[in-house]
């Protein structure tokens, strides 16, 4: 399907989702819309998930938490099932990345906890709207997501580095892209690094974990967000039963306007 002819609406977007019919990364598309990260982990793990995001809100902003083995949203989207509608899932089993589905109705268990949490998807219709126009929009590219050097505050056996996205931007916008995103904290909120990558432990910046290599044009600087993948990274580290999260870049869409998180 061409990009310029997906629905609009997030309903049918997750029609498509639920049909199969979207495998495709969800980057730079729904930007009108929450865009959303999802990680359910066991029951018995529950708690120390929330404790971790409460610890670390600038990783993990929670949106909304469902209720054990119940897979239905109740108020970003209500009745979007979220083991179906997202265009692509990770699955961890013993913290190894074991599955790259379309569909986790066949993995979902009982005593799975949701929970849905924000993403900085959500902030890149402000970019625009603010007259930022970085050349990594332009060109149609995915944004790169690395691992940082940046410790997350531990919460039980929940520990690890967190995982920041890269936006190239004009030098002298840095400062209204950081007032912007401030205004979206639950979505990652202002940068956690501007410039230098290597003082957050980033050698490579062509060598994404994930996305698309971006390039420092001419008068940009690189600025870095806190991401939504960091749970898969802690997933690595901690080896929990099991962790049922979205891919990268394949994000849950919900109902709300994204105007209404920060600039409304």
């Amino acid at each position: 399907m061409n990009r310029e002819d997906v629905p609009k609406n997030p309903r049918q977007a997750r029609e498509l989702f639920r049909a199969g019919a979207w495998t495709e990364p969800t980057t730079g598309i729904w930007v009108d819309f929450v865009n959303a990260n999802l990680v359910a982990v066991p029951q018995a793990m529950a708690y120390e998930f929330l404790l971790f995001c409460q610890r670390n809100p600038k990783a993990c902003p929670v949106l909304e938490v469902l209720d054990a083995g119940d897979p239905i949203v109740r108020r970003l989207a209500p009745g979007a099932d979220v083991r179906t509608d997202i265009p692509r899932y990770r699955v961890f089993v013993d913290g190894v990345a074991v599955d790259e589905p379309t569909d986790v109705r066949d993995r979902w268990r009982d005593d799975l906890v949701a929970f849905l949490f924000g993403c900085s998807a959500t902030f890149e219709r402000a970019f625009e709207v603010a007259g930022i126009r970085p050349s990594w929009r332009l060109d149609g590219k995915r944004t790169p997501i690395y691992v940082s050097s940046i410790p997350c505050e531990p919460a039980g056996r929940m520990q690890g580095p967190m995982a920041v996205t890269m936006r190239p931007i004009p030098a002298h916008q840095v400062a209204l892209a950081a007032a912007v995103t401030s205004r979206f904290p639950r979505h990652h909120g202002a940068p956690i690094h501007v410039g230098d990558p290597s003082a957050i432990g980033i050698t490579d910046l062509s060598a994404p974990g994930w996305g698309g290599p971006v390039e420092i044009g001419p008068g940009e600087v690189p600025v870095f967000w806190a991401c939504g993948v960091t749970p898969q990274l802690v997933a690595q580290q901690c080896k929990p039963e099991i962790m049922i999260t979205q891919m990268p870049g394949h994000m849950f869409i919900a109902d709300g306007l994204a105007a209404r998180e920060g600039y409304d």
